[in-house]
């Protein structure tokens, strides 16, 4: 088939080691970047909200935050796609003690917060966005699953499209199953179409699955410790502006995807 081709106008990165884009950039150039807050920071969220959620929305809405600051679009405008491998951990190994040990005691605020579309929820309801929202899983290929999911809107709607992709440690039993020992979350703003704020272009062609691309040294052991840094070869593509890689977007299902710098 032919390449899907998509541009790029924001990127946003949130884990323990790196608190942004520019510092991704940073570590690959050799330098040491200062390590982040402890907490993300989810700016976009009321102080109200940010206090109350728990660290899967913070995450997910801190990264989608600098995507959307970089490219300079109005977030209310854009469709979004959210992804997550496991959803929120911690909120999930609670509900489970407690459902096995004290059933009436689960807490509703907990549960709402359970749900795998709760950061979709929280980023519309916080930037008045009234545009498509859509939530995809697909264990460790849900980044690449939501890329071809928010590139098809993109192209098909031929719209601007918000991809975010995020997952916290795990917590409890769950923890031992899914090898998330930390948090990781990104986000890309898709465009169509080139325009001031692009920083390069994606060609995309569906492949069957093959080995993901290997990441450079200093994020060789990363993609390890948590399912959506599946997204790092491509990160790593970004922040050195050219080459090419592989994802998963399936069991079976491939994502070949190249570089295209636009004169």
């Amino acid at each position: 088939m032919s390449a899907l081709r998509v541009c790029v106008e924001g990127v946003g990165l949130w884990s323990p080691r790196l608190g942004n884009f520019a510092a991704l950039q940073a570590l690959l150039c050799g330098a040491t970047p200062p390590p982040p807050a402890a907490r993300p920071a989810a700016a976009t969220l009321p102080p109200n909200e940010r206090r109350r959620a728990p660290e899967s929305v913070l995450l997910a809405i801190e990264v989608a935050g600098q995507a959307v600051a970089m490219s300079g679009r109005d977030a209310a405008t854009l469709a979004c796609v959210f992804a997550s491998s496991h959803g929120d951990q911690a909120t999930t190994d609670y509900m489970c003690r407690t459902l096995a040990q004290a059933p009436t005691e689960l807490s509703p605020t907990r549960f709402h917060n359970s749900v795998h579309n709760a950061p979709a929820g929280y980023w519309t309801i916080a930037t008045g966005c009234h545009a498509p929202s859509t939530a995809v899983a697909a264990q460790h290929a849900s980044f690449g699953a939501g890329l071809l999911e928010a590139v098809t809107l993109a192209l098909s709607d031929q719209r601007p499209v918000l991809l975010v992709c995020s997952d916290t440690a795990g917590s409890g039993p769950l923890r031992k199953v899914t090898g998330c020992t930390q948090s990781f979350g990104c986000a890309l703003l898709l465009s169509p179409t080139p325009g001031e704020a692009t920083l390069t272009q994606l060609a995309l062609t569906l492949t069957p699955l093959h080995a993901a691309t290997p990441l450079p040294e200093p994020l060789a052991s990363w993609s390890d410790t948590n399912a959506s840094a599946a997204a790092l070869p491509l990160l790593a593509l970004l922040a050195t502006g050219h080459g090419c890689c592989e994802l998963g977007a399936a069991a079976t299902l491939g994502l070949h995807i190249a570089l295209e710098n636009i004169a």
